[in-house]
């Protein structure tokens, strides 16, 4: 059973909790790295946690879920070895999977119907990443990461 974790911030709770159950409906482990109420908190404070998750191979990928996506795209991506991505739309998880290895899918509650979020998170679950001309692209995002830690 493949592990995935998720998280979100108050606006993105309901769907977190909708997304959780899908998860383990499709035989996932799922770790729910909070919030655990849909009171307001600091969505940084759980994109943080959940990306720390995946850069130090926790889990391999995760979701996470704000109000319109973009706060925790932010968070996220300022990690060296993530690829978020935000989707709103089942052409682009499926291409950020393709092109972008995408370890980490965004979406945003407020943005997003809750059986379009399935469907993405279906598509970007089972698109496997194609390689070849798009692997050198991942690779020099890889060096880049690289250096940044000189």
């Amino acid at each position: 059973m493949e592990k995935i974790a998720i998280s979100s911030d108050h606006a993105g709770y309901k769907l977190k909790k909708i997304i959780s159950t899908f998860l383990k409906e499709l035989d996932y482990q799922v770790d729910d790295m909070g919030p655990q109420n849909s009171e307001s908190v600091d969505y940084p404070d759980y994109g943080i946690s959940l990306a720390q998750a995946v850069v130090e191979r926790k889990v391999p990928r995760g979701v996470v879920i704000c109000g319109t996506g973009i706060g925790m795209s932010i968070v996220v991506n300022r990690f060296p070895g993530i690829r978020g991505t935000l989707c709103s739309d089942l052409y682009t998880a499926k291409l950020c999977r393709e092109h972008n290895d995408s370890n980490v899918l965004i979406m945003g509650g407020r943005v997003v119907g809750h059986d379009l979020a399935k469907e993405i998170v279906r598509i970007w679950l089972n698109t496997p990443f194609k390689g070849g001309r798009h692997q050198k692209r991942i690779n020099k995002i890889i060096q880049f990461d690289k250096s940044l830690k000189s």
